[in-house]
């Protein structure tokens, strides 16, 4: 509830007392609706708090500091312009109403800084002379240049006319101001705590049904992947009997002598790949699997706990045992624990762009010429394939690879295409990308870090393909 035109009446006249013959010396505005006035007498400064805001709307002298915002807002701007430096000439109300006038002599004349306070329609004005609107708390410019003209006055029959806030010695030299600016705090302060409980419930629920899909698409990616349980064994029978295979053959009949029955199994080929080839699919379909288990289930596990913490949290809500987190943040966005913190921190000391390709390999990219530098030839193997955009700047691209394995074609189009966008070619959309093994990539000698000599080299051409860069960040993002 905001002041009553009553209690109005008690505190003005306890300002009028301490400041009514001050100099307006600075001007804050620490929130929207709330301002917050510096006024100078001999031999000490005061603080006047003037809130606008529609529940609480109120004025009274202040006990202790306020947040100085860095950027004044545009209605604090004009006041330091036009009013700060003015000599308050006196205060007054209008009769029987939530309305104060400050009578001011400023460097441009004499003006009038109205405090409306009358709940939702709470204001504060300048006004020239004749009574006409120069400016108001809340930017109407269809105020400016009209007559000010007060709300109309409520019905005060069978109002209480006694007044929350009586005067008391033990409260300083404003006792008033001290009483209300203690009751307005314990109210804000309830109130700010509901508004940061109703924001984090909002951020937790979102953030679980977030969790919950996350953790669904992980399971059935590690479902998918566990029919490749068996591919390392169907790779050794195909390395095994080569021979008996042609191109086209769409299936073999082997001897699985893995198993102590030594059963016949037909193996599916694709016909379109040799002997050599259709081994290799298996054995990387096998190592997409492995990866799938050795990543995926400690992250679905840890993944599964966090979303019981959330939901801990939602249920201590409910129960009314929840507590804000120290230093919440009132955007909206929910606290980070100490292992997302921890989290955030490695990913950010990572080194290299990170990527994961159509054929689960993964690829790296340097940020920059250090980065080009340990990644070539620090961190890559001999086998790795390496990419850059020929002859212009970029990063250098590196696909982890096994020895003796070729890259498959979706993967060395993923790279080059990472390839052109980390790179001065990006703007064009297209350009040529040169490629190799590691092992033919060497430092220039007497060159910043990051230049090199390349051997040995292949190129192609490539257009930056939006849905496959899409699809790459979609994977680095399942696989942070």
């Amino acid at each position: 509830m905001s002041l009553t035109d009553l209690e109005i009446t008690h505190v003005l006249a306890e300002i009028q007392a301490t400041v009514g013959t001050g100099w307006l010396q600075r001007i804050f505005q620490p929130d929207i609706h709330v301002l917050v006035f510096e006024i100078r007498i001999p031999g000490r400064t005061h603080r006047l708090l003037v809130s606008c805001q529609p529940d609480c709307a109120r004025l009274h002298l202040l006990t202790g500091q306020v947040r100085n915002p860095p950027r004044p807002p545009a209605f604090c701007q004009y006041l330091r312009a036009h009013i700060q430096g003015a000599r308050i000439d006196g205060f007054c109300q209008i009769p029987g109403d939530r309305i104060v006038e400050w009578r001011l002599t400023t460097k441009e004349g004499s003006r009038t800084l109205l405090c409306q306070l009358t709940g939702r329609q709470a204001n504060v004005y300048v006004l020239d002379p004749t009574g006409v609107i120069l400016k108001d708390l809340f930017g109407d410019r269809t105020l400016v240049g009209t007559h000010y003209r007060p709300p109309g006055r409520p019905d005060h029959t069978g109002r209480n006319r006694t007044s929350r806030f009586p005067a008391s010695n033990d409260s300083g030299d404003c006792p008033i101001s001290a009483a209300i600016e203690h009751h307005y705090q314990d109210r804000e302060a309830s109130a700010t705590l509901d508004q940061i409980k109703d924001i984090r419930r909002r951020a937790l629920k979102k953030t679980t049904q977030k969790a919950q899909r996350r953790i669904e698409a992980w399971r059935q990616d590690l479902a998918k992947a566990t029919r490749f349980q068996e591919y390392a064994r169907y790779g050794e029978l195909l390395k095994a009997n080569l021979g008996m295979i042609r191109k086209g053959m769409d299936q073999v009949l082997l001897t699985d002598y893995f198993d102590p029955e030594m059963p016949e199994i037909s193996l599916p080929l694709d016909g379109t790949k040799s002997a050599q080839g259709n081994m290799e699919e298996y054995f990387r379909k096998y190592r997409k699997y492995s990866a799938a288990q050795q990543e995926l289930q400690p992250r679905i596990a840890q993944a599964e706990q966090d979303l019981a913490e959330l939901r801990q949290e939602l249920a201590d809500m409910e129960q009314g045992t929840w507590s804000p987190p120290v230093s919440e943040p009132a955007s909206g966005t929910l606290r980070p624990s100490r292992r997302a913190k921890a989290g955030q921190a490695n990913q950010r000391r990572a080194p290299f762009r990170r990527f994961v390709s159509t054929d689960g390999l993964a690829i790296l990219v340097g940020r920059n010429a250090r980065e080009n530098d340990e990644l070539t030839f620090g961190l890559a193997n001999s086998d790795d394939l390496w990419l850059h955009a020929r002859g212009i700047p970029g990063s250098h691209v590196v696909v982890r690879m096994e020895k003796g394995t070729d890259v498959p074609p979706a993967t060395l189009l993923d790279a080059a295409t990472l390839a052109l966008l980390y790179s001065d070619l990006r703007k064009s959309g297209k350009g040529e990308i040169i490629y190799t093994r590691r092992k033919w990539v060497r430092k220039a000698k007497n060159q910043a870090p990051g230049a090199v000599l390349v051997a040995r080299e292949q190129s192609l051409t490539v257009r930056l393909d939006q849905v496959r860069l899409a699809n790459l960040k979609e994977r680095a993002k399942e696989n942070t």
